[in-house]
Order: structure tokens, then C-alpha cells, then sequence
């Protein structure tokens, strides 16, 4: 949301240095985090059952509508429209077909790459062709060397580095919640700590920081649930599980008893990633951003070919490629009617894991409403997501009657 409106201003080099080094140290620090704490995390983590994670889930779907750009009602509207999208393909309990109208090729659901690529990607094509961006974007007015970033900036970022931090590596222990989920906490937690929230999407290094930092701290704690409980948290880590199969392994609590030896090796590899990120990422970025010196109409369609590509590779259907125009045109004239496109893709993402969740749930509350307040942590969970409804209605009701 700021990087390319930072780039406008000039500073593309600053916000490419400011991922960098948010990105390192996030997943840094969630490395050290997952390494000191797994045992007592990993313990923890097991009292926490279907109706808690129902509850972080519920939290997190308020606290994104809440915090996202433009009305609290949009944000909203969005969100529902996500969790709409989120029940098309297959009931996760019954195996029921819904909303799939006989096209096999979504029963397992609206795929998430084409989908991303399709409202974040397409819009931004779309709006530099409306807007005639071979004018706008050049090498003369956007000083594409650009200043480096300084340390006082860095240093004044600090405080939303460790928030982002302990973000992601909480949302890293949630099993299938995974990165893109983190990156819109840890946004949203520093929009709404900021005392200038107006100028986040407009151009602001803790924009780029706070997501950057959240995103790769949710990838070191992913490899709680994975070691300590055999619970895969994402695409990456239910690789991993396949691995470790081939090599007659399975990961859980008896991994530490019965291969410790690979449990210390991954620690490693992933400190030698990180190393390896800063040292490539630094030499990158100098170069990186003459990207732009690329006149837009010879731009254009590059991205538009790779996004193609993106969207087809994943599961080789052409259908994922038509999902992603459509979801691009959508998300193009929700962009120009005012609406947060983050909420529409949370709610896709978080639906399908929340709604087998709050399922298995109501089973285990045997279908009992008033269950989730007898458990103290979904209990203080759900009281703090409708304190932030209450809150958003009665900020937005307050500034209209004092404009």
C-alpha cells in the first residue's frame, strides 16, 4: 500500500531498503523467539482448541474491517464479500458442493494465488493506463537513485518492528493461517497505534516496515506447529512434512526424541537464509528499482504476461487465469468507488480456515452459544473484537458530528 506511493516521492531506494531490513529482522527475531521458547510455546499451543482459535479468527476478521482504509461499513461489506467467496467449492464438514454451480474446477474452492494477483496486481495496471502512466512515471520525476536509508529512520521504526514482530510470530503459531494474514495484522496494529493514521497508503516507511516485518515473523513461528505439533501452518511447511516422510520421519512432539539432530539443522538453515536474504537483498536493491526506468506502455504488459503465468502455473487450469481478470476487474472499480481490497482477500483467506474451525467448535460446545464464555480466552477474545465494533461506530459517528 506505500511502497508505490513512497516510489512516487522519490524514495523507492528508502522503502526497498526499509522491506530489506524489516524483513531480516522479523524473521530473525522469530527465529530466536521459536528457538528459546518452542517447548514451552508448543505446550501452550495445545490447550488452545477449536473454540480459542474461533475466536483469534473472529478477532482478527473485526480488527482488519476495523483498521482498513476508507469507512468502517466498506471495510465491512468486503469482508463479507470475502467470506462469501470463502464458501464457494465444498463444505469443509459435510462435503457438501456450494455456490460451484457445476464447474469442478472450483469445488475445492476459489483459488488464493489467482486471486491476489487478480485485486492487487491488475488494479495497479489498470489505474497507470486511466491515469496515461507513460506521462507520469519517468526516470527524471520520480529520481530513481534516490536517498538510502538513513539510520534515524530506521531507528524510529523500532517500536512497530517489535509490535510487528510479536504479531507474526503469534499469528506463525496458528496452523493454516499463515503469511498474508500477518502482513494485514501487523499493517493494521501500526495504522491504528500511529498518531497520524491518515497517512498510512500514502506513503509511509512504517507501512512498508510493519507488514515486512509481520509477513517473516509469521514464517520462523510456522515451524512451531510443524516440529512441535506435526501441524503444517502453510504451503511451505506442508512441503516440508512431505519431506521429512521421504525420509521415513514424522514431524511432531517424538521428532525432538527421535531426530534432534534435524531439528537443530533446520534452526541453522534458517539463520543462513536470513544471513543470505541481507546480503543478495543489499546488493539487489541498487539495482532493483531502475525497473521503472522501463517505459510503462513496454512495462505493462511484462507484468500483465507474468501475472498470467503466476495464475496458470499453480494448478495448470485456465480458469484460474479467468478468475484472476475477473477478480481484477472487481477489484478495480472497488478501488475507485473507495473500498479496502484488503478485507475482500482476508475474508476468502480466514473464511475457510474459520468456518471449519467454528464448526468443530459448536460440536464441542454442543452446539451451545454461551460455551465460548465459559472458556476465559475466547471469552476475553470476543469481548475485545466487539469492543473494537463499538469502538470504529463511535469514532465514525463522533467525526461526522464534528466536521
Amino acid at each position: 500500500f506505500d511502497g508505490p506511493a513512497l516510489t512516487k516521492k522519490g524514495q523507492g531506494r528508502k522503502a526497498l531498503e526499509m522491506a530489506l531490513y524489516a524483513s531480516v529482522s522479523g524473521d530473525l527475531s522469530s527465529d530466536i523467539i521459536t528457538i528459546a521458547a518452542i517447548g514451552p510455546i508448543a505446550a501452550v499451543a495445545l490447550l488452545l482448541g477449536p473454540p480459542e482459535l474461533a475466536a483469534i479468527l473472529f478477532l482478527a476478521l473485526i480488527v482488519i474491517s476495523a483498521t482498513s482504509s476508507g469507512v468502517f461499513v466498506k471495510g465491512l461489506l468486503m469482508l463479507a464479500a470475502g467470506l462469501f467467496l470463502a464458501m464457494i467449492g465444498q463444505d469443509p464438514i459435510g462435503a457438501l458442493s456450494r455456490f460451484s454451480f457445476g464447474i469442478t474446477e472450483i469445488e475445492a474452492g476459489i483459488p488464493l494465488l489467482p486471486m491476489l494477483i487478480g485485486v492487487f496486481a491488475l488494479p495497479e495496471i489498470f489505474v497507470n493506463i486511466e491515469k496515461k502512466a507513460s506521462q507520469i512515471i519517468n526516470a527524471d520525476d520520480l529520481k530513481i537513485s534516490g536517498e538510502p536509508l538513513r539510520w534515524h529512520e530506521f531507528k524510529a521504526c523500532i517500536r512497530t518492528i517489535i509490535r510487528s514482530t510479536m504479531i507474526g510470530t503469534s499469528i506463525g503459531l496458528i496452523p493454516g493461517v499463515g503469511q498474508v494474514v500477518a502482513a494485514f495484522m501487523g499493517y493494521a496494529a501500526a495504522k491504528s497505534a500511529s498518531p497520524t493514521p491518515e497517512e498510512f497508503g500514502k506513503g509511509k516507511l512504517e507501512g512498508v516496515i510493519s507488514s515486512e516485518t509481520a509477513n517473516n515473523a509469521a514464517t520462523g513461528a510456522a515451524m512451531i506447529p510443524l516440529l512441535a505439533l506435526g501441524l503444517p501452518g502453510g504451503a511451505l511447511t506442508a512441503m516440508m512434512v512431505g519431506v521429512f516422510q521421504m525420509h521415513d520421519m514424522e514431524p511432531g512432539p517424538l521428532v525432538f526424541l527421535n531426530s534432534p539432530d534435524l531439528v537443530w539443522v533446520v534452526f541453522s538453515a534458517m539463520f543462513f537464509a536470513n544471513l543470505s536474504i541481507l546480503l543478495v537483498g543489499y546488493l539487489e536493491t541498487k539495482t532493483i528499482i531502475n525497473l521503472l526506468r522501463i517505459p510503462f506502455q513496454f512495462l505493462a504488459p511484462l507484468i500483465l504476461l507474468l501475472a498470467t503465468v503466476g495464475a496458470y502455473a499453480v494448478r495448470g487450469l485456465v480458469i484460474d487465469v479467468l478468475v484472476m481478470f475477473i477478480a481484477g476487474a472487481a477489484g478495480f472499480f472497488l478501488r475507485r468507488s473507495g473500498y479496502s481490497l484488503a478485507g475482500i482477500v482476508l475474508g476468502l483467506i480466514l473464511g475457510k480456515i474459520g468456518e471449519q474451525t467454528f464448526a468443530q467448535a459448536m460440536q464441542m460446545l454442543h452446539f451451545e452459544w454461551l460455551g465460548f464464555l465459559d472458556r476465559p480466552v475466547a471469552s476475553v477474545l470476543i469481548a475485545a473484537a466487539f469492543l473494537t465494533i463499538l469502538s470504529s461506530i463511535y469514532s465514525a459517528f463522533f467525526k461526522k458530528h464534528t466536521q
